[in-house]
């Protein structure tokens, strides 16, 4: 029988379904790859510090091509780096630092691709994560400079990630910000705090916070919030610095199961970017918020195989013609959901996995978010990643 290019797809879609689904019976942040034990020298005045790195590339298709002119434009597949970088960090004595440096690209759903070198130039540059920290006990510091977001279930680069690309609930929650964190440990809880630029914005107006609850070894809480105290409206880095999101409030709420083979976090997220920054952006005159859910879910099968799985919905309040705006890139009104499926093997400092994901959007006629007109409201998308870690 022969079977059309969308009932295929479809095909696809429910076996993807299929094999996510024992993963969410059985059952903060995704785990990421095992980075290998870091090497470790003595650096004169330095002291002891330890080194480690990552360098992989992914290949992408998807059934549409991507939008725009500029590379990979108008093409249905591409390649590129997803990861050279380099750590070194002191992690003993009072004063520590930690240093994150080289080139990357944060892939993410529902969304086209750059070139690598334009993705680093053009958000967190060649060192994007750079710290000093004051530790003046085991369970309190410090940490001054370019830091990791406390907000979401994800990290940024994909090699800290069980999936390659990034979620759609994660297009609502900053990177990488500049500013000063404090974090407390007593027990079970642990705290944070820090005053930011939010969504890399160069302006310090942002304040956010995390609390995680470990209830015992393999169950935990966390609940994560933050917003801008005052209004920013320009950007400061072209692709890190969302105008929208980056006068938004936002609130996510979770849970952690870790077992021996499974893993799997569920988080709720809501955001909301008041009116005034709207019309300030020109984006609207409303208030306007999005309301997610996702289930995160990672089961290894052996030591060195693994498959994740990654459940999404999202949904982008008011409609195309009372004055919301768009905050997820769906548009007003709209509701996305989306599939990931992320096979993997690790073999010491080596891995490789392949994805699946499928993202669906119901939008107002005649929009879309995806192909070379952009009117597609689905996308299905294969990625390959592999590398090696030190």
């Amino acid at each position: 029988m022969k079977i059309s290019k969308n009932g295929c797809r479809y095909k696809i879609i429910s076996l993807a379904m299929l094999a996510a689904l024992p993963m969410m019976i059985e059952t903060g942040h995704a785990s990421p790859l095992a980075l290998p034990s870091p090497l470790t020298f003595e650096a004169g005045p330095l002291g002891k510090l330890n080194v480690q790195g990552v360098a992989s590339g992914y290949g992408v298709w998807q059934d549409n091509k991507f939008a725009g002119s500029g590379n990979p434009g108008n093409k249905y597949a591409s390649a590129d780096i997803s990861n050279g970088m380099v750590i070194i960090q002191k992690n003993t004595g009072l004063v520590q630092f930690y240093l994150q440096a080289g080139a990357y690209n944060v892939m993410s759903l529902g969304s086209n691709f750059v070139s690598t070198g334009t993705f680093t130039q053009n958000t967190f540059g060649a060192l994007p994560v750079g710290y000093v920290e004051i530790a003046p006990t085991d369970n309190f510091n410090i940490q001054i400079g370019k830091l990791f977001t406390l907000l979401g279930a994800e990290y940024t680069y994909s090699y800290q990630n069980w999936n390659i690309e990034r979620g759609l609930l994660w297009g609502q929650e900053n990177a990488v910000n500049k500013g000063i964190q404090a974090n407390y440990t007593a027990g079970p809880v642990t705290a944070s705090v820090s005053w930011n630029d939010g969504f890399y914005s160069n302006r310090f107006n942002w304040l956010t916070g995390m609390l995680t609850w470990a209830i015992n070894k393999q169950n935990s809480v966390f609940f994560q919030g933050g917003g801008n105290l005052g209004q920013t409206d320009y950007a400061y880095s072209s692709i890190a610095t969302t105008p929208l999101q980056n006068n938004e409030s936002i609130f996510d709420v979770g849970y952690t199961y870790n077992g021996s083979n499974l893993s799997v976090t569920p988080y709720v997220q809501y955001t909301s970017v008041p009116a005034g920054a709207i019309q300030a952006l020109g984006d609207g005159t409303r208030k306007t918020s999005t309301l997610g859910a996702a289930i995160l879910a990672d089961y290894s099968l052996t030591d060195k195989i693994s498959v994740a799985g990654r459940v999404e919905y999202i949904s982008n309040s008011g409609t195309a013609t009372d004055g919301a705006a768009n905050l997820t890139g769906f548009g007003p009104g709209s509701h996305a959901w989306s599939l990931t499926v992320t096979p993997t093997y690790q073999d010491g400092g080596f891995f490789a996995r392949a994805e699946l994901s499928y993202v669906a959007a119901t939008m107002p006629s005649n929009t879309g978010f995806s192909g070379t007109n952009s009117l597609a409201q689905t996308q299905l998308r294969g990625m390959v990643e592999t590398g090696f870690m030190f």
